[in-house]
């Protein structure tokens, strides 16, 4: 029988789940029915001395018993270090609420599921690596004109949205799927040693460097020969479940799984107060990792080359990001809308995303949409990005400080349809518009509206969807030339409000506008009329009061490659930069009334 690789009853938390999209359709849910029953547990020789994890951390022993898992191990035996057992499932199974599972090094081809009310440790053993790998090697290869061919059975759900069976939107420019790259949703993956191929749809496409899986006669093509390299493919859709309260995975790296779009994830986490430490999500289908639960730590989490974005969040008040990496995602090319890129969080209140890296995504960085109420980005850098570096969308009460925003091709920060954002202290250089403040015409009309947060009443009163009360204060704010229109820029698509009455405020910042192009410095929108433009910040500070203290840069330089002020720059500081707020203070960790231009050092 032929392995149909999709979610089974225990993959998530049970009922219906809404991921942050906006579309203008009907929102895309996948409903996920739940319930697996408590396992028994079985006896083990208990670890009772401290270990240390891969990053060197020392842990505190574990409250209940250790069981232990190796490559050379029996699913039969106790569980000790001397008795290892072979699978991580099988551990889980046995321990009981309150254990460990300490994993020896090695890899690890399997689906793990942490089940509801059984709190467990999961970690990698004394530093030592341990993966979860999706894929397993492919033999038996044979001629098939120009191409090989074998035998493959594996079966993957091409669900191309959020819900199963559901086609894309239909709607131009909100479809998942890009018409150039029609074969993205489709989660088969094949390496030839660390060559990732491409899958294409017919045999008649295939071409070196791709692959066809052809599900109607079980067979597995290659656009060429391997040779003597080793083939690998994906043939398990999840890694791992996560759905107990107070669950903790630590040093255990996951890859080249393959779940479908409705999955949410190769990882995902449905039990509060989930911790994640020090782990790698790398080369998964669609999304590496979706968190829907309140409470959740990510210490130390790299998502690198997944096939869409590198992880998700949805109903995840009080997220807790430090030190992630999101790197390369979106290697399948999705559309960057509605959902692509590096990370992307909806519909959650109280996020603090600090000390990160989102580098390098096909589309963009960061992006707060649909109704986050409550974030902070701190210290983090959003570099080359193919969209932009950090997008607040519909959302309300963002801080953004002290981050390094840099070769994005989209905007450096956008700010759409949010309300109470303050921008203090950042390096925005070298992206398209620095700083876009947009107002459209999307309105929370009613309890249904896409993109509401439905645990909230309506109206809610500090989700207007409104931009008001934007702050730009101390920023270092500079484009390439040609880039963009503008280095500041606030418009208001319906016509109705000028800058001023959205609140924008700017003051303290430093401008640069490399040669003659572009030709304004600032746009300001001044409702029914066009906006005004401005050429000099002394222009727009006549016209406006804004910016009375500021410094405009023609030719030096005025950020390191770091996102530090040049010395020029800092030493401008004492007279121009705004004093840091007490609030901004607090939350940065900073002094109050601190004076520095662009990002800390």
């Amino acid at each position: 029988m032929p392995e149909l690789a999709r979610t089974s009853s225990t993959d998530t938390a049970p009922g219906p789940f809404i991921l942050p999209i906006l579309a203008a359709s009907a929102l895309a849910i996948a409903l996920i029915p739940g319930g697996s029953p408590p396992a028994q547990a079985g006896s083990a020789s208990p670890e009772r001395a401290s270990v240390e994890s891969r990053s060197g951390i020392v842990l505190a022993a574990a409250a209940g018993r250790t069981y232990v898992v190796a490559t050379n191990g029996n699913d039969r035996a106790v569980g000790s270090i001397s008795a290892p057992m072979r699978t991580i499932s099988a551990a889980v199974a046995r321990a009981r609420s309150g254990d460990t599972v300490a994993i020896r090094k090695g890899t690890y081809h399997e689906s793990v599921k942490v089940p509801d009310a059984k709190r467990l440790v999961l970690r990698a053993h004394a530093g030592e690596r341990v993966v979860l790998d999706g894929s397993r090697r492919v033999t038996g290869w044979s001629r098939s004109g120009k191409n090989v061919v074998t035998s493959w059975t594996t079966r993957f759900d091409s669900s191309p949205t959020y819900s199963w069976g559901v086609p894309d939107n239909s709607e131009e420019g909100w479809q998942f799927v890009s018409r150039r790259y029609p074969m993205a949703a489709h989660p088969d993956q094949v390496w030839v040693g660390a060559a990732r191929l491409r899958q294409v749809g017919s045999v008649a496409a295939l071409r070196p460097g791709t692959f066809y899986v052809d599900y109607a006669r079980g067979r597995l093509f290659l656009g060429q020969s391997p040779g003597k390299r080793e083939v690998r493919a994906s043939a398990l859709a999840k890694a791992l479940s996560l759905r107990s309260p107070g669950t903790e995975i630590r040093g255990i790296d996951v890859r080249r799984y393959a779940p479908s779009v409705p999955h949410m994830g190769a990882v995902t986490i449905t039990g509060a107060r989930t911790r994640l430490v020090d782990m790698s999500i790398d080369e998964n289908a669609t999304t590496g990792l979706h968190v829907a639960a309140r409470n959740v730590v990510l210490d130390r989490v790299r998502t690198r080359s997944n096939g869409m974005i590198g992880a998700t969040a949805t109903y995840a008040d009080g997220l807790r990001i430090t030190r992630m990496e999101s790197r390369g995602n979106n290697t399948e090319r999705f559309n960057t809308s509605p959902v692509a890129g590096g990370m992307k969080i909806g519909r959650t209140r109280g996020v603090a995303v600090r000390r990160s890296v989102f580098r390098g995504n096909r589309g963009t960085g960061l992006w707060l949409d649909e109704s986050v109420d409550g974030a902070k980005v701190l210290d983090s850098r959003m570099v080359k990005n193919l969209r932009h570096g950090l997008s607040a969308e519909i959302s309300a009460n963002v801080l953004v400080a002290g981050n390094f925003v840099s070769g994005n091709r989209g905007h450096g920060v956008k700010v759409n349809n949010t309300s109470g954002v303050s921008i203090w202290n950042n390096t925005i250089v070298g992206n398209g518009r620095a700083v876009n403040v947009v107002q459209d015409a999307r309105r929370p009309t009613s309890r249904t509206t896409a993109g509401r947060d439905p645990r909230r009443a309506f109206p809610d009163r500090r989700m207007t969807w409104r931009i008001a009360r934007v702050t730009v204060r101390n920023n270092i704010l500079s484009i390439k030339a040609g880039r963009a229109t503008c280095v500041l820029c606030v418009e208001d698509y319906t016509g109705r409000r000028t800058a001023r009455q959205m609140g924008v405020t700017a003051r303290g910042n430093v401008y640069r506008r490399p040669g003659r192009r572009p030709a304004w410095l600032v746009v300001w929108s001044r409702g029914p009329r066009n906006p005004a433009t401005f050429r000099t910040i002394a222009q727009f500070r006549r016209a406006t009061s804004q910016e009375r203290r500021h410094l405009h840069v023609k030719r030096q330089r005025v950020a390191t490659s770091s996102g530090a002020a040049t010395r020029y720059v800092a030493r401008k500081a004492r007279r121009i930069a705004s004093p840091l707020p007490s609030s901004v203070a607090a939350a940065a960790s900073r002094a109050r009334g601190l004076r520095v231009l662009g990002r800390w050092r």
